[in-house]
């Protein structure tokens, strides 16, 4: 497993790099990133499960090490949530998706690109659907 996870994020950088959204040998600033990540980590931690009254963070569909933030450039960040539904075959993990890119959208004080959720015609027609904005309404409130 951890070769695995070693591939993917050596294929991760090399897709950056040859997109040009990362320069090789680019100084970075770990500090700065794993503050920006608690930041995004705080965000999503209490969106609200769309089945269940529990937080993501309660259910362990996130957790602090699953948010990883990457220097774009001064200007802007990747962002990367690894989020683990409950169960395996869960139907709504694209409904999770889609609270925790409208969580970001509204909150984060950053510029930021989302690789996977980053289609805005699917995610504005998504949000046309009166029945699905409510259920995203109601995942991402803020708790009193």
């Amino acid at each position: 497993m951890q070769r695995v996870s070693g591939l993917l994020s050596w294929t991760l950088s090399r897709v950056l790099w040859l997109s040009g959204l990362s320069e090789p040998g680019a100084a970075r600033q770990p500090r700065i990133m794993e503050e920006k990540a608690l930041e995004v980590y705080d965000l999503i931690r209490t969106i609200r499960d769309p089945e269940k009254p529990n937080t993501l963070e309660e259910l362990e569909v996130v957790s602090e090490s699953c948010v990883e933030v990457q220097e774009i450039n001064e200007e802007e960040y990747l962002v990367i949530i690894r989020f683990t539904p409950t169960v395996p075959h869960c139907s709504l993990a694209t409904l999770i998706g889609l609270c925790l890119r409208v969580k970001l959208q509204r909150c984060l004080p950053f510029k930021h690109k989302n690789k996977q959720i980053n289609d805005k015609e699917r995610v504005a027609a998504a949000m046309e659907n009166p029945n699905l904005r409510e259920i995203v309404e109601q995942c991402v409130l803020e708790p009193d």
